[in-house]
């Protein structure tokens, strides 16, 4: 298989972005485009209406609509690759296309997920259609393999297939499987023809760079992007292991909460702003001790949110 290596904007580090809600379960556009800013100037690009956006919590059109502001308020689209994916192929479509209308460097596109067990051959004929009926060739796809929620896997013989029939649209995959020898094997094969592998958890960060992956897209950067996007740039430097030692010291305090509640605790602290604590049902905000528990875990390894 040969074709180019595909041209990117999007930065080596991005963070599925947390979404602030209001009190009536809308998305809040003010304090999402802020947060949005702060990751920015902190050297990430945005991984909007993924897992930790809370996406699955969230119509089709709070996350047309939140994209429109966020792009208005004047975040860069280039930086930007919202999730698109749907169970009905309709929806991914059109969240795709509106992605597209607004110049996003890429979309991030899940499997559907609600039928298990399903073929390679189905998984080909859904993906497939979905790019034929956005029929746009500025679409620039990149899978999100994330098998624990999923339950779905993209096998090697499935990107292999897909890649070869839409070797100009689909560039790369966010990989969250936890499983380091698939990620690996995923880049050994396709990352030699240009797709753009990007670990989930910034764990796997050094260890993607060194392989020859793109980078990371990590609940965590949320958190900590200014010392992940470091490392991403900086992975060939003699303090490289020390630095992802750090990352993960700090992983490891969110890793003991649920995830989404845990970041938007820390937000909501660092921030003075406890308008973040909302999350969507059937999420619910940690207790009174476990936000304590965490955030005093957070203070033993002097942990800071600066420019919040």
């Amino acid at each position: 298989m040969t074709f180019a290596l595909h041209p990117s904007s999007l930065p080596a580090v991005l963070s599925p972005v947390l979404t602030p809600f209001t009190a009536n379960g809308n998305v809040d556009h003010q304090r999402l485009l802020k947060h949005c800013q702060w990751l920015a100037a902190n050297g990430v690009g945005h991984a909007l209406f993924g897992t930790n956006s809370e996406a699955n919590s969230m119509s089709v059109r709070q996350k047309m609509d939140a994209l429109t502001k966020l792009i208005e308020g004047g975040l860069d689209p280039a930086h930007i690759m919202p999730g698109t994916g749907a169970n009905a192929i309709d929806a991914a479509v059109n969240m795709t296309n509106h992605a597209l209308a607004h110049h996003c460097a890429a979309v991030l596109m899940i499997p559907p997920f609600y039928y298990k067990d399903i073929s390679d051959d189905g998984l080909f004929a859904y993906f497939s259609e979905v790019i034929q009926k956005v029929g746009n060739s500025a679409l620039q796809l990149y899978f999100y393999n994330i098998p624990p929620v999923t339950k779905i896997t993209l096998s090697l013989a499935l990107l292999d297939r897909l890649v070869r029939a839409y070797p100009k649209t689909i560039v790369g995959m966010k990989d969250s499987s936890g499983d380091w020898s698939y990620t690996e094997s995923v880049i050994k094969l396709l990352a030699p023809h240009g797709f753009r592998v990007y670990a989930g958890n910034e764990a796997f960060l050094l260890r993607t760079m060194k392989a020859g992956g793109a980078g990371c897209i990590s609940a965590t950067v949320n958190m900590n992007p200014k010392a992940i996007a470091k490392l991403a740039a900086h992975w060939e430097d003699a303090d490289a292991a020390e630095q992802q030692v750090g990352l993960d010291r700090v992983r490891s305090v969110f890793d003991k909460h649920q995830m989404i509640t845990g970041m938007k605790t820390a937000l909501a602290f660092f921030s003075k702003d406890p308008d973040w604590l909302r999350v969507r049902p059937p999420l619910m905000q940690l207790s009174g001790d476990q936000q304590g528990q965490l955030m005093g875990e957070l203070k033993a390894i002097h942990f800071d949110m600066p420019g919040l």
